[in-house]
């Protein structure tokens, strides 16, 4: 039995006034991507540890359900979130858009 987890493409804007979701974009291959903005500098992985943080608490997962699978030195970035499937991940990010 398998575990279930989903992914998610992120376009990261370090260095933000605030931590928040933006919206959907798509990126230069057509994939479909998460703007998100955090506080944190891109310094010393701070900014990748603010993006963890800011998701795991926005999908009301644990910080260790959530996961950078690829893209640490890039603003385009791969996340894996644990315990939910791409659909329920989707369905959560949509609402959390919608709310502001």
């Amino acid at each position: 039995m398998s575990k279930t987890m989903a992914t998610l493409a992120v376009k990261l804007q370090p260095g933000a006034a605030s931590d928040r979701i933006d919206s959907w974009d798509v990126d230069a291959s057509g994939r479909r991507v998460l703007k998100i903005r955090v506080r944190a500098r891109p310094v010393d992985g701070e900014a990748n540890a603010g993006l963890i943080r800011f998701l795991a608490r926005s999908l009301d997962q644990p910080k260790s359900a959530v996961s950078l699978a690829r893209g640490g030195q890039s603003r385009l970035k791969m996340i894996v979130v644990e315990g939910v499937d791409d659909d329920a991940l989707a369905a959560r990010i949509e609402q959390l858009i919608a709310n502001g």
